[in-house]
C-alpha cells in the first residue's frame, strides 16, 4: 500500500479453473494477481478442499488455494465456506497486507442446495482506522439474491458503524441491476466503476463482457480509479473478469 492510497481487486476465480473446466490455471492466476499488487483481495469459488481433485489433478498445490494465493504476498487472510459436498467445500476468501482484527462468516443461503455466504472482516489500516470488507457471492435466483441482499444490509447495520470506513465486494449475479438502489439510498454505499466511469462494468463471461455480475461498493473513501481486466491473460484464467480499484484514505 502505497501512503495514502488503497488498492483492492475483485475476482471469482472459477476454482482454479479455466472456462469449461479444461485447464488447471491457479498458478497463472496468482501469477496475474501478483502483478496487480492489489492491497486487499476478494475471491469468490475459490476451493478450500476437494480429495479427489487433489489426487487427480496436475499441479494441484499441497496448499489451500487461499494459502497458495497468499503465500508471501498478503499474509493476512480468511477463508470461509460456501458451499459443502462429499468431497470438500469452496466459498469465499479475503487476502490482506494489512492485519484483520475479526472476521466472521455468515450464511445468508435459503437453499440447503445452493450455499451461500458472507465473508465480514475488520481490518487495521496502517494509519490505525478500521476498515470493514465484506466479501459476498450472490445466487442465481432472484428471489435468491433479494432474501441475500436484505440480509447483507442487515449485516452492516448491526455491525459497521455509520462513520467506518467499508468495502463490499464479489460476484453480485445483479445482471438486472435490481442492488443498486437498496445499497445506496439504505446503505449509503457508492459503487466504484459507476462513480468513475458513469455505468457498470460488464465483467461476465470474461472473453466477451456482456452482464455486469461484479462490483465494488465503497463508503468512507474517494474513488480515484477503476479498470476491468479483461486483456491477455486474465480472459483466459477465469469466467469472470477482475474488477481492480483504487482509493484516497
Amino acid at each position: 500500500m502505497t501512503e495514502q492510497v488503497l488498492r483492492v481487486l475483485t475476482h471469482n476465480i472459477h476454482k482454479g479453473f479455466n472456462t469449461g473446466n479444461r485447464r488447471f490455471v491457479l498458478h497463472q492466476i496468482r501469477q496475474a494477481l501478483i502483478g496487480v499488487n492489489a492491497d486487499i483481495l476478494f475471491l469468490q469459488e475459490i476451493q478450500g478442499e476437494h480429495r479427489h481433485k487433489e489426487k487427480q489433478v496436475q499441479d494441484w498445490p499441497l496448499l489451500s488455494q487461499t494459502e497458495f494465493i497468499a503465500e508471501d504476498i498478503w499474509p493476512h487472510h480468511a477463508y470461509g465456506k460456501n458451499a459443502i459436498y462429499a468431497a470438500g467445500h469452496h466459498g469465499n476468501a479475503i487476502l490482506s497486507k494489512h492485519p484483520f482484527d475479526s472476521w466472521e462468516n455468515i450464511n445468508v443461503s435459503p437453499y440447503s442446495w445452493a450455499s451461500r455466504s458472507l465473508l465480514h472482516g475488520v481490518i487495521r489500516l496502517p494509519d490505525n482506522r478500521q476498515l470493514h470488507v465484506i466479501c459476498v457471492h450472490f445466487g442465481l435466483t432472484g428471489m435468491e439474491r433479494k432474501q441475500q441482499l436484505s440480509s447483507l444490509c442487515e449485516r452492516i447495520d448491526s455491525h459497521v458503524p455509520n462513520d467506518a470506513a467499508l468495502i463490499v465486494a464479489g460476484d453480485f449475479n445483479d445482471w438486472l441491476g435490481r442492488a443498486e438502489r437498496q445499497l445506496q439510498d439504505c446503505l449509503g454505499l457508492q459503487e466504484v466503476f459507476l462513480t468513475t466511469h458513469g455505468r457498470h462494468a460488464r465483467s461476465f463471461p470474461a472473453w466477451l463482457p456482456v452482464l455486469t455480475m461484479d462490483r465494488i461498493y465503497f463508503r468512507g473513501f474517494i474513488p480515484l480509479s477503476c479498470e476491468r481486466l479483461c486483456q491477455f491473460p486474465w480472459r483466459l484464467l477465469s469466467d469472470h473478469a477482475p474488477l481492480v480499484a483504487s482509493f484516497s484514505l
